[in-house]
């Protein structure tokens, strides 16, 4: 095929597939190429920061990778916060209300900041008795690397909420490039410390501590200079900073606190997972972490799709076009799916460099490669409706149904059933993963349910 004749038939399909009267494909492209390379600098920076603590032994590997899901847990409520965030200001963005894009990120920015302090301050002063919960069974090394490691984190949850608020409402507005900017800024930083902490100084899960912190520190500062000073399209001021409008909280909320909720079921149900996994040993929890790196390698190009659609459906439901919405939503749900084939086709066939990096014992890389396998497999149908269209869904206002779908089906089928499998049936962490993929598929059949009808888009958010 001639260059000129394949150059126009991608550019017919791009026509096709996500151009609408809302916006055209180079827009939609635009977006998503500065947090596909956020999303892989993310992944590729946890990548190497899991490799570099595998050097001081299985038990720091086990107390991060046990912590970290418990960070995902916490720092997910403000996340969400910030998502109901980006839903708002794209909405206003989609409407054309320039004036209240600068309400509604300035409240993004104040009440994600405000929750991060107090939820950081909280699990700080709690820390004895959630170790416990978490790590009840584990062997002493364990717990003392799990201890300095959480309550490093909590201190560092100020500097990442404030980050993720910004780049929130950055990409409300469709600038995904400053929360690459942002991204880059703090986990270069992270890596690059966590290699002199850990690698030159021998600071083992200490060093990490002191790394997070500094670099999600350096991030906020960034991005606050960057909304007063740099970027003066908002026309943002220090008070608006540190006051909460709660008005526009009220419509932030909407979006925020259903997902909030969500996001502490999902992560509380994969906690407790990770409770039955601490009960199967040192080794499995390792297993896991490794296993759990290399997926999200995989979901590269669907976990940026999933974040792109929240602006894309945000401006169309807010300049009250559904068409565009429901059309941007399939063509995402089945490229999402096509970027699992093709990840699946590069990197299966890298397993064992891939795995190498991490130095597991030899007695877990076969377990490592029958959880990669299984999982490749069952994301290509089965991860797209389980999240990306919940995403679609969330931006046009249909916060609540999706938030207790999720919960749901989290807490009914993945802990039932991973008990069963994992625990009762002996597969051990096998089964445990086999119930979360079987999870997505009843929760996509849920939101595909959802989709076909006229429900989800009938709520008027601004």
């Amino acid at each position: 095929m001639r260059p000129l004749q394949l150059k126009a038939r991608t550019h017919a399909y791009l026509d096709r597939r996500l151009t609408g009267s809302s916006m055209d494909y180079r827009k939609v492209i635009a977006l998503f190429i500065p947090i596909l390379i956020d999303q892989a600098f993310i992944v590729g920076l946890n990548l190497v920061n899991t490799a570099m603590i595998s050097s001081s032994g299985v038990a720091a590997v086990g107390a991060v990778s046990t912590v970290d899901s418990l960070n995902i847990f916490l720092i997910n409520v403000f996340v969400a916060v910030a998502t109901g965030g980006t839903v708002v200001v794209a909405q206003y963005k989609g409407s054309g209300k320039e004036e209240m894009i600068s309400k509604a990120a300035a409240g993004t920015v104040a009440s994600v900041a405000l929750l991060s302090l107090g939820i950081g301050l909280l699990v700080a002063l709690l820390h004895a008795p959630v170790l416990q919960v978490l790590f009840g069974r584990a062997s002493p090394d364990v717990l003392d690397h799990a201890r300095v490691y959480l309550i490093g984190s909590c201190a560092s949850y100020l500097g990442i909420g404030v980050v993720q608020a910004v780049c929130g409402a950055m990409r409300g507005i469709g600038r995904s490039r400053v929360s690459l900017i942002l991204s880059l800024i703090m986990n270069l930083l992270y890596v690059i410390l966590n290699f002199v902490f850990i690698n030159g100084l021998d600071m083992g899960v200490l060093g990490m501590t002191i790394a997070v912190n500094i670099a999600r520190y350096a991030a906020a500062v960034c991005a606050i200079v960057y909304i007063l000073r740099i970027d003066t399209s908002l026309r943002l001021r220090v008070g608006q900073l540190v006051r909460v409008p709660w008005d526009m909280l009220k419509r932030i909320m909407t979006i925020g606190v259903p997902f909030a909720a969500e996001q502490m079921f999902f992560n509380g149900g994969k906690m407790l997972t990770q409770v039955f996994i601490v009960s199967m040993g040192t080794y499995a929890l390792a297993a896991n972490a490794i296993s759990g790196t290399i997926a999200m390698v995989y979901q590269i190009p669907a976990g940026a799709m999933s974040l792109t659609i929240v602006t894309v459906v945000g401006q169309c439901i807010g300049g009250r076009n559904v068409g565009d919405a429901r059309k941007f939503i399939k063509s995402f749900i089945w490229l999402s799916s096509c970027s699992f084939v093709v990840m699946t086709a590069i990197l299966m066939p890298l397993f064992h460099p891939l795995v190498s990096l991490f130095h597991p014992p030899a007695d877990i890389v076969d377990d490592i490669f029958w959880l990669t396998l299984i999982n490749a497999i069952a994301q290509i149908p089965l991860w797209s409706i389980s999240f990306i269209l919940p995403a679609g869904l969330r931006a046009a206002g249909d916060a609540r149904f999706t938030s207790i779908a999720s919960m749901l089906s989290m807490w009914l089928f993945r802990i039932v059933l991973g008990y069963i499998l994992g625990i009762t049936l002996g597969f051990g962490i096998i089964g445990v993963w086999l119930a979360m993929n079987c999870e997505w598929g009843v929760r996509g059949i849920l939101f595909l349910k959802r989709f076909r009808g006229d429900r989800w888009y009938a709520k008027k958010l601004i």
